[in-house]
This record gives C-alpha cells, sequence and structure tokens, in this order.
C-alpha cells in the first residue's frame, strides 16, 4: 500500500472552516438537518466537490454524491463519506469528519496524479442524527432501500414541518433516483465518541459490529390534581410513573449486563407545575445491545413493567416504535485491509463494538461495509467539547486512503 499521507493542516482547515457554519458561542455547532445552517454546510461542501472536480448528484431524499471517476467507469464505486448534520448542542468532528476527510483522500490521489480502477464515491448522508426527524440514519436507509421514499419524505418532525417540504425549501430535493448507487464496499471514517482507544493508547479503532438500537416514545396520562390536597394513596401521578420507568430501564441494563444500556433521554411534564400533580407524561427510552436476542428480552421486560406500572397507578400508558435497527456485523476482509493499512503506518489498532448509529450500519445492508474509527479526547461526543488532535485526525484519514487505494485498485 502507498505511503502517502494526509496533511493535518489541510484537514483541520476544512473542518475548522465547515464547523463554522451553526457555530454557537461555547464553541459548538448546531446544524440541525435540513436547518438553514444544513443548506449552508451543504452548499458549502457541494462547492468543495466541484473544486475537486468530482460530478456531484444529489437523491430524492437529499443525499450528497460526489464522484471520482475511475478507468473503468461502469466498475461499481467505492463509497466513503458519513454525514454533516449535527445534534442541537454538537461538536465540529462528528459525522463531518469522515465526509471531508474523503474529500481529502481525493485530494491526494490527485495530487499524487493516481488513476484508479474503481469510481470513488464521498457521500453526505441526510438526517443521520435523527434530532428534528426519526428515525436516525433515514437518508443511509432509505438509501438502502430500508424506508420508502415517500413515508421518509412524509415525515413530521419535532417542531411540525414535514421532511419532504423542508427538503425542498432548502434546495436540496434531488432528481437522483435513490438507492441508483450501488457500491463495491463503502468504509466510513469516525471519531469514537467513547473513551476506549484513548484509554488504552490505540491510535486506529476497527469497528467489527454495531449495537443493535431500539427508540420507543412512551406517553402515561394520568390525573391533575391539588398537590397539597390529594393523598398519595389517591393519586394518578404521571410523573412519578415516568420516573419509575427511568429508574427500572437503568436497573434493568445494568442487570442484563453483557453490553446493554439504557437511556431516558427527554421526558416532559404536564401542566408542568410545581403544585399541581402531573396529568401526563412523554419520555423517551433508548435500548441498546450487540446481541440481537438480549436486546429483544430487554424491550419484552421493559413492555411487562410498563403494563404492571398502569394497574398500579392508575394510569393509562401507551407505546410508539420510533426506530427499531438490529445489530450489524461488519466485513471481516475489509476489517483486515484496515487493521493492515494501520499496521503499514505503524499504528495500533483495536478491534471494537460501536455504541453509537452509523450510516455504514445501513450501507451494510447492500455491500460490504466497515468502519474506522480515532480517538475522542474524554470520551466526548454530542458536546461543544468534542476533540480530536490533528494528528489522530490525519492518521485516520491516512488509514482511510490506504484502503480506498486498495479497494477501488479491485
Amino acid at each position: 500500500m502507498a505511503r502517502q499521507a494526509i496533511a493535518e493542516d489541510r484537514l483541520l482547515a476544512r473542518l475548522n472552516e465547515h464547523g463554522a457554519i451553526g457555530a454557537t458561542a461555547d464553541g459548538g455547532v448546531c446544524r440541525l438537518a435540513l436547518s438553514d445552517a444544513d443548506r449552508a454546510g451543504r452548499d458549502r461542501l457541494v462547492a468543495w466537490m466541484r473544486e475537486l472536480g468530482l460530478a456531484v448528484q444529489i437523491d430524492a431524499i437529499g443525499n450528497i454524491f460526489g464522484t471520482r471517476a475511475g478507468t473503468e467507469p461502469g466498475a461499481a464505486p467505492v463509497m466513503v463519506g458519513s454525514h454533516i448534520d449535527t445534534v442541537a448542542n454538537g461538536g465540529r468532528y462528528d459525522g463531518n469528519y469522515g465526509v471531508l476527510a474523503g474529500l481529502e483522500v481525493l485530494r491526494r490521489l490527485d495530487e499524487d496524479g493516481v488513476h484508479t480502477r474503481r469510481p470513488i464515491v464521498v457521500a453526505a448522508f441526510t438526517n443521520e442524527e435523527g434530532v428534528r426527524y426519526q428515525p436516525d440514519m433515514l437518508g443511509s436507509l432509505v438509501h438502502a432501500g430500508g424506508l420508502a421514499l415517500q413515508d421518509a419524505l412524509d415525515t413530521v418532525g419535532s417542531d411540525g414541518t414535514r421532511l419532504g417540504d423542508e427538503l425542498r425549501r432548502i434546495g436540496y430535493a434531488g432528481e437522483l433516483p435513490v438507492g441508483s448507487i450501488r457500491p463495491h464496499a463503502y468504509v466510513e471514517l469516525h471519531i469514537e465518541q467513547g473513551p476506549v482507544l484513548e484509554a488504552e493508547a490505540a491510535a486506529i479503532g476497527a469497528v467489527a459490529d454495531l449495537q443493535g438500537i431500539s427508540w420507543q416514545e412512551i406517553v402515561i396520562r394520568g390525573q391533575s390534581n391539588h398537590a397539597g390536597t390529594t393523598p398519595m394513596r389517591l393519586r394518578h401521578d404521571a410523573g412519578h410513573a415516568a420516573a419509575a420507568v427511568a429508574v427500572f430501564v437503568r436497573e434493568l441494563a445494568l442487570r442484563l449486563g453483557a453490553g446493554q444500556v439504557a437511556t431516558v433521554g427527554r421526558l416532559e411534564l404536564q401542566p408542568g407545575l410545581i403544585n399541581v400533580i402531573a396529568s401526563q407524561a412523554t419520555l423517551t427510552v433508548d435500548l441498546r445491545n450487540s446481541d440481537e436476542d438480549r436486546l429483544r428480552q430487554a424491550e419484552a421486560e421493559l413492555q411487562a413493567f410498563l403494563q404492571r406500572l398502569a394497574e398500579q397507578e392508575g394510569v393509562t400508558i401507551t407505546a410508539r416504535r420510533l426506530a427499531r435497527f438490529e445489530p450489524v456485523v461488519f466485513d471481516p476482509r475489509l476489517l483486515r485491509l484496515i487493521e493492515a493499512a494501520a499496521a503499514g503506518r505503524g499504528l495500533a489498532t483495536r478491534r471494537m463494538t460501536s455504541g453509537a448509529g452509523h450510516d455504514a450500519q445501513m450501507l451494510a445492508r447492500i455491500c460490504p461495509a466497515a468502519m474506522i474509527f480515532v480517538p475522542s479526547a474524554g470520551g466526548l461526543s454530542h458536546n461543544p467539547r468534542e476533540h480530536t488532535s490533528a494528528a489522530e485526525l490525519a492518521q485516520g484519514a491516512s488509514v482511510l486512503l490506504d484502503v480506498v487505494r486498495r479497494l477501488a485498485a479491485e
């Protein structure tokens, strides 16, 4: 494999320039999917793609593809990329790094005069975070055929907007039919978003598998009443029931062990007054496990608990599935290529599981796929203090360069 390296300064310059789009006062980034900031980020990305001479295509769900031609145009392309949308209080590396590093890989190939047999595509998928519109990884899920285009376009966001309307509003409802590009392989470079690589002093993570995800929205309806005059035994307190759910899912995860995690990430009470018993609680539960059977067990135990809780507290409880993805095992050959590329550069590697969802899990439905991780300082992500050093960013991008050159020559 070639040993040309990705330049730290140029990669960091792209990340900093793009990170200024949607920048927040605390040093973070807020670029929610299909917002005005997302449109500006997309415009900047497309301009960079065209500066590199890439053929830019946008599909009907707004996924952006920039293609560098190969010597055999009909060959299935090697695809790299990720997403450029963020959470409301995100950092500048999550998702963005994988896309912009892909551009730097192509710039390096151009400068070195390298012509590859297969085309190479840099992709930026729509709505990976799933903050404004659910499910997450929506654009890549549509691309892989796991969600019908019309259903995706009809998705109503947390702010009441329709996804298809917002896609047209920002000018990114493209003409390319979804799923048109079928890759030879897909490799996604990403920050770890966890503490393992830093703790073990490993430079590169070769991601072997990815946790299954179960998202539910739970609505508990009780009865409002005076906080001072209603005896405890006669209450139908939606707030208390919601708290019981939060405690239960944490204890469930600790009891199941084996990689099971559980989170209540949002909780809203109505009417939300200090001296009124809550009549309604709306909360979300996020369950994850790399073992599908264990994840199903967690879901079943939660459902049984909700039934018992409703009877005990005299409330009604309804649960609505927001997203459900089975665990994914990535391609073993690609993992070996990643490890070999890292070893060739003298970089320590570690095989690992991703606890977060990524577009790679959707692409794995239609082609060999894998992920490369680089360390996250302090394990922080989805946080304005998200950080990875310039040297570590360039190391990961250089490993990506080597893997892409190998795959594009096949």
